[in-house]
């Protein structure tokens, strides 16, 4: 955006909004997620809206990625043609008025065809934005301004402003759809992953794939799902042939297993929608329209098993009771926390409990401990460095969502000199995880030793290896030996 003369309640001032386009040598974050949750494709149209120096532009056109990009000082005679994906990165934080920040919003929104991807900069970075308050905002030593939006205010801003129902990718990066539909196949797909075919070239390996989606999915796969290389190896088989092969070669264990895990995803899919907006039948990912029809009686019967499964997540007792029962994760006196890789293993009205968090305010790019409050309604995203490679991992961020309020709080222990870390590492865990028994023989050994004595003097870096010291150990990996003498 260009130099613009505003006046403010106090003084004239200049906005220097060319110096906030920052150069960059690998794409921004939003265009990295956008990626990585297939948003942006090969065969995708895309227009940068506000694109700086065009670095996204160069990056997504190496990756073969159709894009064009406008900015009223770099790029003034860019292309604004309406795309498949519209970029606003970092563009509405930079706008000093209110009434011009809309209409920027505005006008991406109407230049795009599928998805807008919204992106700005959060209220937790004020103390890197060194300036004084003005207006909405900050403006800095070097006049340029920052509104630092919070979370929920983001995705709330967006929403009114498009009318459009919006989810949060993560915390600052905002989704708006143009159709039902595709917002519908992003939620789920966070929740039932897409299904990974085995190669095919003949009917016998065609055979056999459609033989493990049918274990992993508690159901026979329907011509609209296969993909054309299995349609193409199955050659002339009959729909009978194909059926009997299916139901001798399926274990029918695994079979009913899966038809319980599709059965309990699909709930979560619906309840969640409901959090979010529930759209028509027709609106639904064909994958899920099947799932229905295969496990419940109708449409209406599944919606109303969902809001049922809503309701409880209002209940204290219900979801205490859910996690006291919970076979993953570590309870304390007012939560639950569980590993990223047992997250799939808790109840479903705690998996619910977390993807309402995150679709409301954003799952973090990075974590690996979830923990869900029982007292009121929180949930906050640990990230530990080095999980299962240090024994006892230090804490580098805390992201924490209040479901009452919607209000978020950011914390980074990077710089912290006496970071929190991790022990007994395999209560986050499911009980069957390939690690579990090695953090076992390593909690065992620890408190042989004597070093869980003192459990307030060890949750922090500093009192961890003063405690070490005093027991004479130290760690080598996952093990526990005699401390050397210096």
């Amino acid at each position: 955006m260009g130099k613009r003369v505003v006046v403010g309640t106090a003084t004239d001032w200049d906005s220097e909004r060319r110096l906030t386009a920052i150069a960059r040598q690998a794409l921004s974050v939003p265009a990295r997620t956008a990626l990585a949750e297939s948003q942006i494709e090969a065969d995708t149209t895309v227009l940068d809206y506000g694109c700086g120096r065009g670095d996204d532009i160069r990056a997504l056109s190496e990756l073969g990625v159709q894009v064009r990009g406008w900015d009223p000082v770099y790029f003034p005679h860019g292309e604004r043609d309406p795309s498949d994906v519209v970029l606003l990165t970092y563009v509405l934080n930079v706008i000093e008025d209110s009434e011009e920040r809309a209409r920027a919003l505005r006008q991406a929104w109407d230049l795009t065809k599928r998805v807008l991807i919204v992106s700005t900069r959060l209220d937790w970075e004020r103390r890197r934005v060194v300036g004084e308050e003005f207006s909405d905002g900050v403006l800095t030593s070097r006049k340029t301004f920052q509104h630092l939006f919070a979370v929920h205010e983001l995705r709330r801003y967006v929403q009114e402003t498009t009318k459009a129902r919006c989810v949060s990718a993560v915390p600052g990066i905002i989704y708006a759809f143009r159709r039902d539909s595709d917002r519908l196949a992003y939620l789920a797909r966070r929740i039932i992953p897409d299904e990974k075919w085995q190669e095919s070239h003949d009917p016998t390996s065609a055979v056999s794939a459609i033989v493990a989606f049918a274990e992993q999915r508690g159901r026979s796969p329907k011509s609209e799902e296969m993909p054309e290389h299995i349609l193409d190896s199955l050659g002339n088989l009959k729909h009978k042939e194909l059926q009997r092969l299916i139901r001798a070669a399926v274990d029918s264990q695994q079979v009913r297993e899966g038809a319980k895990r599709s059965t309990l995803n699909t709930l979560l899919f619906l309840a969640l929608e409901l959090f979010n907006g529930r759209g028509r039948f027709s609106s639904l990912p064909v994958a899920v329209q099947f799932d229905i029809r295969a496990f419940f009686t109708s449409y209406t019967e599944a919606c109303r098993r969902a809001d049922r499964l809503l309701l409880k997540l209002r209940d204290d007792s219900y979801v205490r009771a859910a996690m006291r029962g919970s076979r993953a994760g570590k309870l304390t006196p007012t939560s639950l926390y569980v590993h990223q890789r047992a997250i799939d293993q808790i109840p479903t009205v705690l998996r619910l409990y977390e993807h309402c968090a995150a679709i409301a305010a954003g799952r973090p790019a990075t974590w690996n401990i979830v923990k869900l409050q029982h007292e009121g309604r929180g949930v906050s995203w640990l990230d530990y460095l080095d999980f299962d490679a240090d024994p006892h991992p230090r804490l580098t961020s805390s992201y924490t969502v209040d479901l009452a309020t919607l209000k978020t709080r950011f914390t980074s222990y990077l710089r912290c000199e006496d970071r929190p870390l991790l022990h007994r590492k395999q209560e986050f865990l499911a009980p069957e995880d390939p690690d579990a028994a090695k953090y076992w023989r390593l909690t065992r050994a620890e408190t042989r030793a004597g070093l869980y004595a003192n459990p307030g003097l060890i949750r922090t870096e500093q009192g961890w290896e003063a405690e070490l010291r005093r027991c004479g150990r130290q760690l080598r990996g996952h093990r526990l030996i005699r401390r050397r003498e210096e």
